[in-house]
């Protein structure tokens, strides 16, 4: 139960910020585009990067690990959105803005992945 509580408390720490970020990315951009849900994958696939680079460098907790990946992260990033937004792209008619999100979404979250893991093991 306590695993539970601590994956939880992460997830909705994690669901706020990605809420928060998310309008606040998409209220700088005048577009049906969702930068929004964009900027947020990659933000949190660089962290999820950084916190696994930690967890192999340094001793954080198997709970530390599980709040920060399993809870922060896995509220914050938000690929079921993703995929209703690539949906209603596809719905509206709107194939190419659908390959640009779905390609810009894959290829920047795994580049953004891998960059947060550098980071950490050039340090």
């Amino acid at each position: 139960m306590r695993i539970l509580l601590i994956i939880g408390t992460g997830s909705f720490i994690g669901g706020i910020c990605r809420y928060l970020l998310s309008k606040f990315i998409q209220s700088r951009y005048l577009s049906t585009f969702p930068f929004g849900t964009l900027g947020v994958n990659i933000a949190g696939c660089f962290i999820i990067g950084i916190v696994f680079a930690l967890s192999e460098r340094t001793n954080i907790s198997l709970e530390m690990r599980l709040f920060l990946a399993t809870g922060v992260c896995g509220g914050f990033t938000t690929f079921s959105a993703f995929s209703y937004e690539t949906y209603i792209l596809l719905r509206n008619g709107q194939l190419m803005y659908a390959i640009v999100y779905i390609s810009a979404s894959v290829l920047l979250g795994v580049s953004a992945t891998f960059a947060g893991y550098s980071l950490l093991k050039l340090a």
